[in-house]
């Protein structure tokens, strides 16, 4: 399936389940190479509307680590690796801190 294919499938799902945070966050997926002001903006509604959606915190971070929003990036990585301590998902957890020092190393901020 093309790209173009995926996302109009993705916005038809968001249209019929608007209280699905999987499908926004599939086409924030979707947007991070093409649309990225779209993807970011899907990224903060997911994370604003749908806060204990914890795969989203991952990929958001790093999106916005790749396009120089460090503070969102180091604000996800945090509330995420706090998220995943709350719900008690270690392998979460582990994932998002090791990504966090990754993050933290490379750019130099505390």
């Amino acid at each position: 399936m093309r790209n173009l294919e995926r996302i109009k499938l993705l916005k038809d799902y968001c249209a019929e389940e608007p209280q699905n945070p999987f499908n926004y966050y599939a086409l924030a997926l979707e947007y991070r190479e093409s649309e990225k002001s779209e993807a970011a903006h899907l990224f903060d509604f997911v994370v604003l509307n749908f806060p204990n959606y914890l795969p989203v915190y991952f990929p958001a971070a790093q999106f916005f680590f790749e396009n120089d929003d460090l503070t969102k990036a180091k604000n996800l990585f945090e509330a995420g690796i706090e998220l995943a301590h709350v719900l008690q998902d270690e392998k979460a957890k582990k994932e998002l801190s090791n990504a966090y020092q990754n993050f933290l190393f490379e750019t130099d901020l505390e």
